[in-house]
């Protein structure tokens, strides 16, 4: 036999081989009709949209057979993160802190009280000490300014190059957060503590503000206290303090004198900020409020509503039933 005869006979006998090897279906490709959604982005530290990757070609045949796979069978979004739209011109109009509202004595003032609670909250810690970025402010009685001033150090760290910002309204008795930003309502904090299946970020908000967003307080339940001392809040304040190394978390407490939520609160806190309201708030409610802070590392004061800050006594207004 030739060269050329032996050579047609190899190659007949591999095409015989390969019919007689049954055909294997491409997998389907799993697709999703909207983009996958990740939380909490290691670039920024706030919940966004993700991009999908792009997929390599499939095989032939591979996107029949994903039009023909059950519905059980393909890829949904588990939730989408909701975005709001924070009024900033109302906001400035509110004496707030806006990134455009030009140089304040206001926005001066946040700066000052701010520089040394970033300081602190990056810091070294010792054994035992709680996460420094986790930052509560309170006060003793209602009406003081906790949540005007929780929100104005929210937007002065959210001005910063290198941090990010959550601004958790836990007031869970007396929510204000949304409320004084002109938001409705929504899920939050409490179904977080409540439903395990329920992710943070099917409740956290973005803002239009990039480096700020919000949880919101969430469902009222008359469990407030014992679900705030449970170990499902331990775990979520360590998870939300140690998952990006850039972010600042603002806890907006209840009035200590008040609720035992905000004492609880303060056990899991890296640092404490009471807000005085002058001329109003008497040496004796300061004092009060300071003892059951006792033991508490870091507490700090703000002294609110001063004659110097002018506009501020009209500007905000926080009740408690």
């Amino acid at each position: 036999m030739s060269i050329i005869e032996k050579a047609a006979s190899r190659i007949d006998r591999q095409r015989s081989a390969a019919a007689a090897v049954p055909a294997v279906p491409a997998s389907p490709v799993e697709t999703s009709a909207a983009p996958a959604v990740v939380a909490d982005s290691p670039v920024t530290g706030i919940a966004h949209d993700a991009l999908h990757a792009v997929p390599a070609a499939p095989a032939v045949g591979a996107a029949t057979a994903a039009a023909a796979a059950p519905q059980s069978e393909r890829v949904t979004p588990k939730f989408t993160t909701r975005r709001v739209e924070l009024d900033l011109a109302r906001m400035r109009e509110m004496g707030m802190v806006t990134a455009a509202g030009g140089r304040t004595s206001l926005l001066e003032d946040f700066r000052i009280i701010k520089r040394p609670l970033l300081q602190r909250a990056f810091a070294e810690r010792r054994p035992g000490d709680k996460p420094g970025n986790l930052i509560m402010l309170t006060s003793s009685l209602p009406g003081e300014g906790k949540t005007y001033s929780a929100i104005n150090l929210a937007m002065s760290i959210a001005m910063e190059l290198d941090h990010t910002v959550l601004l958790v309204d836990a007031d869970v008795a007396r929510p204000s957060v949304l409320r004084t930003l002109g938001l409705p309502a929504q899920r939050g904090l409490m179904d977080l503590l409540v439903d395990d299946k329920l992710d943070m970020g099917e409740v956290m908000l973005r803002t239009n503000v990039d480096t700020l967003s919000i949880l919101p307080a969430g469902t009222s339940t008359p469990r407030a206290t014992e679900l705030l001392a449970s170990s499902t809040m331990s775990n979520l304040v360590n998870e939300i303090a140690n998952r990006y190394p850039d972010r600042i978390v603002i806890f907006d407490s209840p009035p200590l004198l008040l609720t035992s939520e905000s004492h609880v609160l303060a056990s899991h806190m890296g640092q404490i900020v009471v807000v005085v309201e002058a001329q109003t708030t008497t040496q004796h409610a300061v004092k009060e409020a300071l003892s059951q802070l006792g033991g508490l590392n870091n507490v700090n004061l703000i002294y609110n509503k001063t004659r110097d800050l002018p506009g501020i006594e009209e500007t905000y207004d926080y009740h408690y039933g």
